[in-house]
């Protein structure tokens, strides 16, 4: 059986349009092994940042009590210590505002930008919360800041007792 030149290059078309799709078969396997890997690689590190912040605040005594005396603090502390307060808060609400833009975009699912964000729930009502969050707002993404504004009118009664002036708030236990 002889083919003719046509026939071959029929099948030689036949041939190259089944590599054609097995090619983008393959390249669209690994671009979706691609994006995940991506998005574990991002979801870890969301929760590689804000472990690290909560590590370097609860290890060293020094910055705890600091952080700790400025969130409960109805007034500002010295202006080196305050300075110190603000630009150690706002480390972690960099980190949030990752994870709120991160979620955003579909890189990480909502319930790890929820479970992460929702720390600010805890520390809300506390006056270093409302003096942070007063002076260094205008520094983030304005959706995300949008975002903690309503975390901020949410009523909860999440504070922690830790943070509660018992001088001034009545325990709600």
């Amino acid at each position: 059986m002889k083919y003719k030149l046509s026939d071959l290059a029929s099948i030689a078309e036949i041939v190259g349009a089944f590599a054609v799709v097995i090619s983008l078969v393959y390249v669209g396997v690994q671009v979706n092994d691609s994006t995940s890997a991506v998005r574990a690689a991002s979801a870890n590190d969301a929760n590689v940042a804000v472990q690290n912040w909560y590590l370097q605040v609860g290890s060293n005594q020094q910055t705890s009590e600091l952080f700790f005396e400025a969130l409960k603090s109805d007034e500002a502390l010295s202006d080196q210590r305050e300075f110190q307060f603000l630009m150690m808060f706002h480390g972690v609400f960099l980190a949030f505002q990752n994870s709120y833009l991160l979620a955003e975009e579909g890189t990480i699912d909502l319930e790890l930008r929820e479970a992460l964000t929702r720390a600010i729930l805890g520390v809300k009502d506390t006056p270093g919360m409302r003096r942070y969050w007063r002076q260094r707002k205008s520094y983030l993404h304005t959706a995300f800041a949008d975002y903690v504004d309503q975390l901020l009118e949410e009523k909860t009664n999440t504070s922690m007792d830790l943070y509660r002036n018992p001088e001034t708030e009545p325990n709600s236990n």
